[in-house]
């Protein structure tokens, strides 16, 4: 099995100092309980190496994984949101470690005087198949899933269909403006 480890990662070496680096726990924690998986990340490679390169390389490891996992506890970059999406393009399961009361999921957030009581990034929630608050329990869904039910990239055509039925007069206002 080959599983992808996407997240934060420094820019630069100066960055790379005082730099966690998060993946090695992962990786250990992978390894102990799935031996035989093979484990890549983006850090392989040099942002030296240019841009084209770096996103060639980090997407052909989502086109050739088969389970990609989002270390999500902190803020994500731009790299990490668009690869989420493309593993979508290319149907691979995507398992994303977010604990509460972080960045990206928040408890009892207020939109409009309503109360979200465990509110997800909509991105994240919608990129994802599977959202762990630890590695341990992203674990346990791997050696225990099939594969089955993986979203594809027509997850996102289908949120524009839900959007559309759900809220016609905002579509309606929209139209009237031009859109």
């Amino acid at each position: 099995m080959k599983i992808m480890l996407l997240g934060s990662l420094p820019k630069g070496d100066e960055a790379r100092r005082s730099f966690i680096d998060w993946k090695k726990d992962y990786e250990e924690k992978i390894l102990k309980e799935i031996p035989d998986a093979q484990i890549v990340h983006g850090d392989l490679i040099s942002d030296k190496e240019g841009p084209e390169i770096v996103v060639g390389h980090d997407l052909w490891l989502v086109k050739h994984s088969d389970v990609i996992i989002v270390d999500a506890r902190a803020k994500i970059g731009a790299g990490t949101a668009q690869e989420m999406v493309l593993a979508k393009y290319f149907k691979k399961a995507v398992i994303s470690i977010l604990p509460k009361n972080t960045h990206h999921r928040r408890s009892n957030v207020i939109f409009h005087g309503e109360t979200v009581e465990d509110w997800i990034h909509p991105f994240l929630y919608i990129c994802s198949d599977f959202i762990s608050e630890t590695i341990e329990e992203a674990i346990k869904r791997i050696k225990g899933s099939s594969g089955k039910n993986v979203k594809d990239f027509s997850v996102f055509e289908k949120e524009i269909k839900t959007f559309e039925t759900k809220l016609p007069d905002v579509v309606k206002e929209y139209l009237k403006r031009g859109w």
